[in-house]
């Protein structure tokens, strides 16, 4: 008789349906915690606003080196480096994303840097598909003005970070832009 009673309690033995429920929904919360720490999203931004941040510098030594080489004065044709902001191009048939063509008075042609100085322009990683498929033609996406006089600066306007503030009060998250000034 107390054979069968122990071959009874072992049957019985095992999870109930609550402990099983609780140790999935503790399974569920740590991957929740796990999944918002790494935030695939915000990594993605910050590498494409490292690589930007990569091809502004890029850009730039590519103008002082051609600066340095000509005794103060930036030779690229008749490249006018002005205090208004332009988008930098290459070649002379510079479209936008849209692939619209871009107005002349708002571009600049840089191409007269590459190959001395940099094998090629960079452009935003934002727009890879676009500008793979126009590789002579192609708005690199940042943008070149003189401040302060004769300091150059190149800003990448289209870096975007997810965790960007409202800094302007229009319930609108800012993208902001990277520069670097020379």
């Amino acid at each position: 008789m107390q054979q069968i009673k122990n071959v009874k309690k072992a049957a019985n033995t095992g999870f109930t349906l609550i402990e099983i429920l609780v140790v999935i929904g503790m399974i569920a919360l740590l991957a929740a915690i796990v999944i918002v720490a790494i935030n695939p999203a915000r990594q993605f931004a910050q590498g494409r606003n490292t690589q930007r941040t990569s091809n502004v510098n890029t850009i730039l030594n590519a103008i002082g080196q051609n600066i340095a080489d000509n005794k103060g004065v930036f030779t690229c044709g008749s490249v006018d480096l002005a205090a208004s902001v332009k988008y930098i191009c290459a070649g002379d048939n510079c479209k936008d994303k849209n692939g619209d063509d871009v107005d002349a008075a708002d571009a600049i042609d840089l191409a007269c840097v590459t190959p001395t100085y940099v094998p090629a322009l960079p452009f935003d990683p934002n727009g890879a598909d676009y500008y793979w498929t126009l590789k002579t033609d192609y708005n690199t996406g940042y943008t070149v003005q003189l401040v302060e006089g004769s300091r150059v600066q190149i800003c990448a306007p289209g870096a975007s970070i997810e965790t960007a503030l409202d800094l302007d009060g229009d319930d609108t998250v800012d993208d902001p832009a990277i520069c670097v000034t020379r």
